[in-house]
């Protein structure tokens, strides 16, 4: 018998995609079974965000999926089990195609500027860079360089910014939040797709490994709903189907901050070794429809 949710195709598939920069807490946690939940009667599938090595641990990543299962979550591919979409390690995945396709397109350019030179041509505070892609509004000041992109053979050595349509508005329609809309230019620029590092960022990697696992739709927290613009532009200028988009509340702390792995008291690994009940932990923070 099928447990998909009213008019929703049994051909579902969506996904969670932990980082092993930490260990997942709550917040991860109620996200990724709100993914569970929706993708009843379809696939559900683990992919490991690792790209960026520098804050990969191997001790978070092998903890994931028993954190994972002891929440109570299962999922029907991914990196033990297999599945007809592997690598499912974002590491072992290629995204120089789609580099190569954006930089053909000309929609690409290579950029010198460092976050500090950005932030100075914009008079703007220094602020905790996320490791989901949010910058600065980019004041387009290698723009110019777009001409150049086509002499490259490879990303490595300097960042690679998409160019946006600017005063486009970008809308599309969350499952939860209703229709989201941004302006171009103002909301957000030109963003980074590729790290000088030689490294693809949060925005490329998320798209083509969407596209290519075949996701119908991406279930994450609400404070990625700025990403979803960017990713909708990268949908469209590579030619891939977009998916469509659920984004959660955030589950926050006594203070009303919002958690992070730095809340290591609220972490799956330190709830579970205090004998903590994951059915009325999900019970507790299940979200109000």
């Amino acid at each position: 018998m099928s447990h998909s949710h009213p008019g929703q195709p049994t051909n579902y598939r969506g996904r969670i995609a932990p980082s092993p920069t930490g260990y997942l807490h709550l917040g991860h946690a109620m996200t990724f079974w709100t993914a569970r939940e929706r993708a009843r009667g379809g696939v559900l599938v683990l992919r490991i965000e690792d790209l960026d090595a520098s804050r990969c641990r191997e001790e978070f990543r092998a903890g994931i999926a028993e954190d994972l299962r002891w929440f109570g979550l299962e999922w029907q591919e991914g990196p033990a089990l297999g599945g007809s979409h592997a690598p499912y390690v974002q590491s072992q995945r290629d995204y120089l195609p789609a580099w190569r396709s954006l930089r053909d397109a000309g929609l690409i350019y290579p950029c010198t500027c460092s976050r500090r030179d950005v932030l100075s041509a914009l008079s703007a505070p220094h602020g905790e860079e996320q490791a989901t892609g949010d910058e600065p509004v980019y004041p387009g000041t290698c723009r110019h360089r777009l001409d150049e992109a086509h002499a490259y053979c490879d990303p490595a050595g300097v960042n690679w910014r998409f160019r946006v349509p600017d005063g486009e508005t970008i809308s599309f329609q969350d499952a939860r939040a209703g229709e989201c809309r941004a302006l171009v230019g103002r909301d957000f620029g030109d963003f980074i797709i590729w790290r000088k590092d030689n490294i693809p960022s949060y925005q490329l990697a998320v798209v083509a490994d969407d596209a290519a696992m075949a996701i119908s739709e991406v279930v994450r927290g609400e404070d990625l709903l700025q990403s979803t613009f960017r990713q909708i532009l990268l949908y469209r200028a590579l030619g891939l189907p977009e998916p469509a988009w659920y984004h959660c509340p955030l589950i926050r702390d006594a203070a009303g901050n919002r958690l992070a792995k730095r809340h290591a008291s609220l972490s799956l690994r330190a709830l579970r070794i205090s004998g903590a009940d994951p059915a009325r932990l999900r019970e507790a923070h299940a979200p109000t429809p």
